[in-house]
């Protein structure tokens, strides 16, 4: 039998055996490399996705030639249309929704001016700078408005952020995109009417409600039956990740299938889960985000190969003007919003300048250009200029961020011996004594503390909630 030969281009080409070796090599070094610089990259706040255009662009054909992805490339809309339908799930599982209710007014702000009305600004620059037309513009700005979850990650966890621009920024890469898709999927219809609005109503109602409505039915549907069998013969809680994972996936195919927006369906279902089963969202959380954060970077070494760059080849003082003009958009209409708010000046300038636009902008504005809607590859270049500026731009100022050391209110942990911890205990602070061990080393030993409160490190936030663990008192872990 004769061995196949190399595939080292995936324009509209089958997958061959070695295509796919090279493509599974790909995924194990995406994820040798994302767990090797995970520690320097939360330490640092460097752009991660910075490394994996890299890792694009070494492997591609200005570098290796190992590698070269088409924007018809059939893997690359695979990869890219689950990493959107996950990427959209989780920031449904991770909504706090007491959280939004509380800080409404923030809500308000981030997604008002904050979203739409940079988005519009974006789009009047689309039309007045590169002059397209309205809803080509439209498609172009919705994208460009979108703050990315990946590139924002690594800040979000550092203690020293002010507690307001942590809880700001998170309500914007949570709900911003489910804000913009919808601006995205409306723009389409009304371009590829060609001006004559017959049937877009049926189609508006099908994407932006059939898709949904699928969703949150298979989500709920999924919980029913869920808790059934868990009452019933119970279920493994490590399966329960991966069910979830299945309604992730039943619902975008659901609401395709009515010819309704799968990516609509996908947060429509997470939403559902968050707000009727607390326990499968929390079981889903870290692994659901794992997962999209994968094959985000993996979307982005495909991207890198080639695909990123093209756009710099028509770099020209109208696309520069235009790049400004649509970064600038975001801390413009924020700035002004967050002006007269109580909201001190530090949290304010988090707020305003850490925007970035990443990969989700990138597949907001890949969702026309898989439609085949004529002139949206172009838009696709002018998005990818934009990221790689923003990648530049906020990520380089993150890096400095953190090197400056912001000196806001930070948790200080330290090794104490039994004594200290007794001599802390009889001057009247409160303290916790909390056991933390893993799983495996709580069952497998004898060793317990009397008076500890057991807290699954796995699940530490939740467990804590449940015991009534105060947030000001002293916490001593038991950890070995």
């Amino acid at each position: 039998m004769p061995r196949l030969r190399p595939s080292r281009s995936f324009h509209n080409q089958a997958v061959t055996a070695d295509s796919l070796t090279l493509m599974l090599g790909l995924i194990g070094v995406v994820v040798l490399v994302a767990s090797l610089l995970s520690g320097f990259i939360e330490r640092t706040n460097f752009p991660q996705v910075a490394v994996f255009l890299a890792l694009g662009a070494l492997v591609g054909p200005h570098g290796l030639g190992v590698l070269d992805v088409g924007i018809d490339s059939p893997i690359l809309r695979m990869v890219a249309t689950l990493s959107l339908t996950l990427v959209l799930f989780t920031d449904a599982l991770t909504i706090d929704l007491q959280d939004v209710r509380r800080h409404a007014s923030l809500a308000a702000i981030i997604l008002g001016p904050g979203t739409v009305i940079a988005a519009a600004l974006i789009a009047l620059a689309a039309t007045g700078v590169l002059g397209l037309p309205l809803a080509l513009a439209a498609i172009l700005a919705a994208p460009l408005a979108s703050t990315d979850p990946v590139l924002l990650r690594g800040l979000l966890r550092r203690p020293s952020l002010p507690t307001a621009a942590r809880q700001a920024l998170r309500l914007e890469s949570g709900l911003n995109d489910v804000v913009l898709l919808p601006i995205v999927l409306v723009a389409m219809t009304f371009a590829t009417d060609g001006g004559e609005k017959t049937g877009a109503g049926k189609l508006l109602l099908q994407m932006l409600v059939l898709g949904p409505g699928a969703g949150a039915l298979v989500a709920w549907l999924a919980i029913m039956l869920l808790q059934t069998i868990r009452a019933r013969v119970g279920v493994r809680r490590d399966y329960e990740s991966l069910y979830s994972l299945g309604v992730a996936l039943a619902a975008f195919a659901a609401a395709e299938s009515l010819h309704g927006s799968g990516f609509l369906a996908a947060f429509a279902a997470g939403l559902t889960i968050a707000a009727l089963d607390v326990e499968l969202c929390d079981c889903f959380r870290e692994y659901g985000e794992t997962t999209a954060e994968m094959l985000l970077l993996f979307t982005f070494v495909l991207l890198g190969t080639s695909l990123m760059w093209m756009g710099l080849r028509n770099v020209s003082l109208t696309l520069a003007l235009f790049v400004v003009l649509a970064l600038a958009a975001r801390p413009l209409a924020l700035a002004l919003a967050l002006w007269r708010t109580q909201t001190d000046s530090e949290a304010k300038r988090a707020i305003v300048w850490y925007g970035p636009r990443g990969l989700s902008s990138l597949l907001l504005i890949l969702v026309p250009v898989f439609a085949l809607m004529p002139g949206t590859e172009s838009l696709f270049h002018i998005a990818s200029v934009v990221v790689l500026v923003s990648i530049v731009v906020n990520g380089g100022s993150m890096i400095s961020w953190s090197a400056a050391g912001h000196s806001g209110k930070q948790v200080q942990a330290t090794i104490m011996t039994v004594e200290e911890l007794q001599k802390l205990i009889s001057s009247g602070e409160p303290v916790w004594l909390l056991d933390v061990r893993t799983e495996k080393s709580f069952l497998a030993s004898e060793q317990m503390i009397k008076g500890s409160v057991r807290i699954d490190p796995q699940h530490a936030r939740r467990d804590a909630i449940q015991q009534g663990v105060p947030k000001d008192a002293w916490a001593a872990l038991f950890c070995t």
